[in-house]
């Protein structure tokens, strides 16, 4: 699988309502054939940061970058981001989450 992480800085302003500004973008990239997982989570230590987990089949990504919801995030979404995202992108084997063995639960 395609696995990426991107670091969203938003600005001050439109920190708490980040979830709802990208939920369109959001919900049509969950919606992607191919799409793994596509999850936000919020920064406990930065309240402006959200960090974006995704995931595609190897051949997927490319249908992603192209389709008209990743084109109209493209020209709506930087208003509310203070700077770059950050991101890291790798193909990793398997399409599924293993389990943190240093941590198992009985």
């Amino acid at each position: 699988m395609i696995f990426i992480c991107v670091k969203w800085r938003i600005k001050p302003e439109h920190a708490d309502e980040w979830p709802e500004l990208a939920r369109e973008f959001t919900e049509a990239t969950r919606a992607e054939e191919g799409n793994l997982f596509f999850e936000w989570s919020r920064s406990v230590e930065d309240p402006q940061q959200y960090v974006l987990i995704e995931a595609f089949r190897d051949d997927a990504a490319e249908a992603h970058v192209t389709s008209d919801h990743f084109k109209r995030a493209q020209a709506e979404l930087p208003q509310y981001v203070l700077e770059t995202p950050e991101i890291r992108n790798m193909q990793i084997p398997g399409d599924h989450w293993d389990t943190l063995g240093e941590f198992e639960v009985h």
